[in-house]
């Protein structure tokens, strides 16, 4: 069964910087497009940035583009990213998760694997 854990998260300042860790169990990321979501309070999971599984291209969400970077270590099964100039409004739960596709957007999640818990992420002075 494929599972995610994330971690990386914490509380930092504006303008500081984070770099998330996606470990993933029961399957090999290398055969799977991976994207990162993340969920404010209220509101809906919203897709960051996915990575391809064939060549490892990327995209991003407008809202963090130039400033998030998604990387994929496939001998550690894990996929990171690296948040620079960080916003209050990058406050949220971050979550990976499989995907079917990661072109255009919204990137679709995969049916199998489950979200795992996240790890929160508050952006504060």
């Amino acid at each position: 069964q494929l599972q995610f854990v994330e971690s990386g998260g914490g509380l930092v300042q504006p303008g500081g910087h984070l770099r998330l860790s996606c470990a993933a169990s029961g399957f090999t990321l290398d055969y799977l497009a991976i994207g990162w979501f993340r969920q404010a309070p209220g509101k809906e999971h919203e897709g960051v940035s996915c990575i391809r599984r064939n060549d490892g291209s990327t995209l991003y969400a407008d809202s963090v583009k130039g400033r998030f970077t998604i990387s994929r270590d496939n001998a550690k099964n894990t996929v990171y990213l690296q948040m620079n100039s960080l916003k209050p409004e990058d406050t949220a739960v971050y979550y990976c998760a499989a995907l079917y596709y990661c072109s255009g957007y919204p990137w679709p999640k995969a049916d199998f694997g489950s979200w795992g818990q996240g790890t929160q992420v508050t952006v504060s002075s």
